[in-house]
């Protein structure tokens, strides 16, 4: 196809008229959409739920991270920089007293670390921690 100088004022022209009119869709970050398939739009507070992670990873193939979360039932843990967010999730039941875990997870560049977790009263609480990434893990 061979572009002329009138498609490319008319393709300009649209363009401007969709920004001028607000057309053009709100973009929300992918772990925020994913949080919100989670909840389902419940509100989502801070409580007992804690994330431990290194400030500083050399290496973003493998991050320990541990997660604490007395009375929760599901625990899910994002990355808010990764290509792919979803990062992992736990269950807990009864045979687990102590309601936490660990585990090593890959990071893709400097982000934060999101866990949400849900309560047995049917409630969500949020816990983060910021993570520097030396050299990235996921092809970075």
């Amino acid at each position: 196809m061979q572009l002329t100088r009138r498609d490319l004022l008319i393709m300009g022209s649209v363009g401007m008229a969709t920004a001028a009119l607000g057309v053009t869709p709100a973009l929300a970050s992918l772990t925020d959409d994913e949080i919100a398939k989670i909840t389902g739009g419940a509100e989502v507070g801070a409580g007992d739920l804690s994330v431990t992670a290194p400030e500083i990873a050399e290496n973003g193939n493998t991050v320990p991270i541990e997660i604490s979360a007395p009375g929760a039932v599901m625990v899910a843990v994002f990355a808010d920089g990764n290509p792919t967010p979803n990062v992992v999730t736990f269950k807990f039941g009864s045979l687990n007293p102590t309601h936490a875990a660990s585990t090593r997870i890959r990071l893709a560049k400097t982000q934060n670390v999101v866990a949400i977790a849900q309560m047995e009263d049917g409630s969500f609480q949020k816990a983060s921690a910021n993570v520097k990434v030396t050299i990235g893990g996921c092809g970075g």
